[in-house]
């Protein structure tokens, strides 16, 4: 049989067959996709094919770990080729990344200018490492009802220059009962949901479905962060062709494998320019004299803030603070 992994805790696979119903399953031996230095062998949004097994000896654990589930379990025996997928930077093992999910349509950050802010470095390297893959973008900003008018005015600002990247944008309050734009964005897709710890992402999620119930935490007063309310990444059902799938609040996407030559090729509005610039595939647009790329920087064609997330990502520094 064929399905789709719903969930993951890294040793059981919640799959929903192609029969509607749920599944429970584990691998046996060890899986891995060729040309991927990966520290978890399925990720969430892969279709896999499986054996269905009833061992009544592995049902009490595993109603243990996921707290109820269907008698019957089935053994993963084979991913199916990925058409896409999008990673992070393993913590734990170096040079090797982290598949968030695979197979998705687009990619949605939610962000927030406020309690807590996002930066425009983090913005940016979401939305390269879903453009590696030519994964289509969206950000959706939360909080608009908590933003002072110089606020609110930034937040119009960075929405036109993100569109016009090709970026589709959305300001929202996640509280509001009312989230039609969003769902219409969501419809007939499977849309990684991102963002980090205390921008609104459970919220959101439990106003789409009532079936969803996502635990949500306050902002702490301290340090207008949010706690980890997230602990994998899973995917919901929000009707028969729709899905979104919730992710750990994340840190820090990493660029994995990204060369300093091909990056530009990763910002919509360099791309183009680059073909036409004078050092050619060589040149990384940081000081080379007569460059395109810098020409349309200090002409304002290129905004500073995307430009300044460029240079961070060259030359290995951070500026997702």
């Amino acid at each position: 049989m064929k399905g789709l992994v719903m969930r993951s805790t890294g040793s059981w696979y919640e799959v929903l067959a192609e029969d509607g119903k749920a599944m429970q399953c584990r691998v046996r031996g060890k899986l891995r996709l060729e040309g991927i230095k990966e520290t978890n062998p399925i990720a969430v949004g892969d279709h896999v094919s499986f054996n269905i097994e009833n061992n009544e000896a592995c049902l009490p654990a595993l109603r243990t770990t996921w707290g109820g589930g269907p008698d019957r379990q089935g053994i993963i025996h084979e991913i199916l080729p990925r058409e896409n997928y999008i990673v992070r930077q393993s913590v734990k093992k170096t040079g090797h990344a982290h598949v968030i999910a695979a197979n998705i349509d687009q990619a949605m950050l939610m962000a927030t200018l406020i309690q807590p802010r996002t930066s425009l470095g983090f913005i940016d390297r979401f939305l390269v490492a879903a453009e590696s893959f030519r994964i289509p973008q969206a950000i959706i900003f939360n909080k608009k009802d908590l933003l002072d008018k110089e606020t609110f005015l930034e937040q119009g600002e960075l929405m036109e220059l993100y569109e016009r990247v090709g970026v589709r944008c959305l300001e929202i309050s996640a509280l509001e009962e009312r989230q039609e734009e969003v769902r219409n964005l969501l419809k007939g897709k499977i849309t990684l949901l991102a963002g980090l710890s205390g921008v609104g992402k459970s919220t959101l999620l439990n106003k789409l479905a009532p079936t969803i119930d996502q635990k949500t935490s306050e902002i702490s007063d301290y340090s207008e962060k949010g706690t980890h309310t997230t602990a994998f990444a899973e995917m919901f059902r929000l009707d028969e062709n729709t899905f979104i799938i919730d992710t750990p609040g994340i840190k820090e996407f990493g660029l994995i494998d990204m060369g300093k030559e091909e990056l530009s090729d990763y910002f919509p509005e360099m791309r183009e320019l680059r073909l036409n610039c004078k050092f050619g595939s060589r040149c990384i647009h940081v000081n080379e004299p007569k460059c395109i790329i810098l020409e349309a920087v200090k002409s304002g064609a290129i905004a500073t803030s995307r430009y300044d997330s460029y240079y961070s990502m060259v030359m290995g520094e951070d500026n997702r603070k």
